[in-house]
Order: structure tokens, then C-alpha cells, then sequence
């Protein structure tokens, strides 16, 4: 299972992901000061320097109580940081865990970016961690994130209905997407990386 207290590093020709750390602050102001719609389906609210700073230490202090590991995501094209990503509600018995708490600046939207960044989470979900299920939840009002989570496969579950506050502070319902272990193996593996093949990036 993951080891909170290792720096993992996940890498190919497009993007680096790495664990995020408070230095990350100084590359993420930007969308945090300029691109407020970035949260408006989050379950955290990081518009403004206060709001991400905040954001940032919840994120941290989570990976230190061994809940969530939080990474940023780097553009390897450019060098620059993209946004953030994060494992969340792992679980070691039953082998199942969460990727969420996504977003990226909107020049990175419709790039490709995502893919490669799913692709190298769900490879390193399955077979470092030995995860049989990965799950990805959504505000079901989020057509935008809804679309992406289809288009590598996931499959979906159903939705909860007002099972959590959103960023607002009102309720949301949560539609559930899941990737099992087989699948991956199986098929999604290999389609996925043939699709990433083809993207010019």
C-alpha cells in the first residue's frame, strides 16, 4: 500500500506529477488569484491567496495523518505547474481508493494533460499499490469533469444524493465513477495509452 512518508514521482513525455509541498503556493497563486470557476463544483474553495494557502495546509496535514497524498502536476512540455491532483480514502483491507481534488489552470483544459495525468495515477494505483478498485467522484452538476471521467473508461456507479457540502456551502449531489483492477489489465490499459499515443502534445 502507499507509503505516506515517500516522495512518490510519476512521470512520461508530457507531465511530471510529484508530491505537493507549500513551495507549490508561488505557481499556483496564479489560477487561485485569476481563474475563480476552477472551484465551482470543489467540496474546497482555494480563489484568493488566503483561500489556496488554506487549501495547500488542509492537503498537507492530511498526507501527515496518512488520509490523502496531494500532488502537483507539471506540464513537462513547458515546465510549468498545471494544478493539482490527489489520492484520497485509501484503503488498505479492501485494496480501493479515491483520485480526485483535480483541477488545472485553463490553459491546460482539452490538452491532454488529464489523460496522461489519469494514465499514470490509475498505472501506479494498480500496480505499485495493488489497488483492485479505483473510484472518482464528481458533482453530478459537472458535465465538464463527468465527460473527462468517461473518456478513460470509468464506469458509472450511480449518485449520492446530498451527501456533501460543496465549496458554496450548499449541498451537492455526487455521481460515483469506478475503474476496477480487470479492466485496467484487461483493456483500458492498453486503449488509453493508444489514445495517448495519438495526441500531438
Amino acid at each position: 500500500m502507499l507509503d505516506f512518508k515517500k516522495d512518490y514521482t510519476l512521470t512520461d513525455n508530457a507531465v511530471i506529477i510529484r508530491p505537493l509541498s507549500l513551495a507549490d503556493t508561488s505557481e499556483l497563486i496564479k489560477f487561485s488569484l485569476s481563474e475563480p470557476t476552477l472551484w465551482t463544483y470543489s467540496l474546497m474553495n482555494a480563489h484568493g491567496k488566503d483561500a489556496l494557502e488554506q487549501y495547500i495546509h488542509h492537503a498537507l496535514k492530511q498526507r501527515n495523518l496518512e488520509k490523502e497524498y496531494p500532488f502537483v502536476v507539471l506540464d513537462k512540455t513547458k515546465y510549468e505547474v498545471a494544478g493539482t491532483t490527489r489520492f484520497y480514502n485509501l484503503d488498505a483491507v479492501n485494496k480501493i481508493g479515491c483520485i480526485g481534488y483535480t483541477w488545472y489552470g485553463k490553459k491546460f483544459h482539452g490538452s491532454g494533460l488529464n489523460k496522461h495525468c489519469k494514465f499514470l495515477l490509475l498505472d501506479f494505483a494498480f500496480t505499485t499499490l495493488a489497488l483492485q478498485r479505483v473510484e472518482f467522484r464528481t458533482d453530478a452538476k459537472n458535465t465538464q469533469s463527468i465527460e473527462a471521467i468517461k473518456s478513460i473508461g470509468a464506469q458509472q456507479e450511480g449518485i449520492l444524493r446530498s451527501n456533501a457540502f460543496n465549496a458554496q456551502g450548499g449541498r451537492r449531489d455526487t455521481m460515483v465513477f469506478s475503474i476496477l483492477q480487470t479492466e485496467w489489465e484487461q483493456h483500458l490499459r492498453s486503449s488509453l495509452s493508444a489514445r495517448l499515443a495519438s495526441i500531438k502534445y
